[in-house]
């Protein structure tokens, strides 16, 4: 028996509200026109029904920290290191402003494997959005949890290559340097405190990377901002990403986007052409 099947099927459910002044931030974060209807742009849904631990339980990391009591709806998986990997996310219905929307979240799975980075463990959470009682939003959020890096280890990601990113094989590309500015209102967005995205010492003495990190679903939303420069707004019928390697705070982060015969594919890209993430989608009917 595995240590936390306790956990396994726990739901939590959470409610809030798509308000207004919510989506305002949203669109202006992302240098984006506002809204021009009632729907709420595609992504939003991660600003909402967010974790609310007090500031005096959260840890080193800046997460909240996980215990074995029954009111812990993940499970406290020693390992120091969390990371956003993966999402795949069905858009059902657009999120309508100013309905109160519920979320109701389910551990699917905990897996435990051992890499070449040493022990890992990966979750799988199940989430179903409701907006004004209809389903709106299903999403399957991958979670991975790892080691500490040995002392001496180099810093990740590598420094930029003399390679040069190569735009052809795209129909789209935009590219951003992501700003603290940014990070910090994505991270206000959606209330993480996690420090690897503000604190540059902690993120590189502590964590190992050598710089400030773009959020995982931060990169996700461009992406999606991406498509919806391209193919209009509410255009997406699925979405889904995985991160490949981190991107770094002041680096140019280049989104790609190409149509073929099965859907849509997306990508995000450092400047010397190392994957950052990797997406597909499908377009609504």
């Amino acid at each position: 028996m595995m240590q936390w099947d306790d956990w396994l099927g726990r739901e939590e459910r959470r409610t809030d509200t798509v308000n207004s002044e919510l989506v305002v931030r949203w669109c202006v974060t992302l240098d984006r026109p506002p809204a021009v209807d009632s729907l709420a742009p595609q992504g939003l849904h991660w600003c909402l029904g967010l974790p609310d631990a007090p500031t005096a339980d959260l840890g080193q990391d800046g997460h909240p920290r996980r215990n074995a009591s029954p009111d812990s709806f993940l499970p406290p998986i020693p390992l120091p290191r969390r990371m956003w990997a993966s999402s795949s996310v069905e858009f059902l219905r657009p999120l309508e402003i100013g309905k109160p929307i519920e979320r109701v979240s389910r551990i699917a799975s905990i897996t435990p494997k051992h890499g070449g980075s040493g022990q890992l463990v990966f979750l799988e959470v199940e989430h179903l959005t409701t907006c004004d009682g209809q389903a709106c939003l299903r999403e399957v959020q991958s979670i991975v949890y790892r080691d500490a890096p040995p002392a001496g280890t180099a810093a990740v990601p590598p420094r930029l290559g003399p390679e040069k990113f190569n735009p052809a094989p795209w129909d789209a590309v935009r590219t951003v340097t992501t700003s603290e500015p940014l990070l910090f209102r994505y991270s206000a967005l959606t209330f993480n405190s996690h420090r690897i995205h503000y604190d540059l010492p902690y993120t590189t003495s502590e964590e190992g990377y050598r710089g400030l990190v773009v959020h995982g679903p931060l990169t996700a939303t461009l992406l999606l901002d991406l498509a919806r420069r391209e193919l209009g707004e509410q255009s997406l019928a699925t979405f889904a990403f995985r991160g490949v390697s981190p991107a770094i705070c002041g680096e140019p982060l280049h989104l790609t986007l190409r149509r073929g015969e099965s859907g849509i594919e997306l990508g995000a890209f450092a400047d010397d052409g190392r994957a950052i993430m990797s997406a597909t989608a499908r377009k609504e009917e």
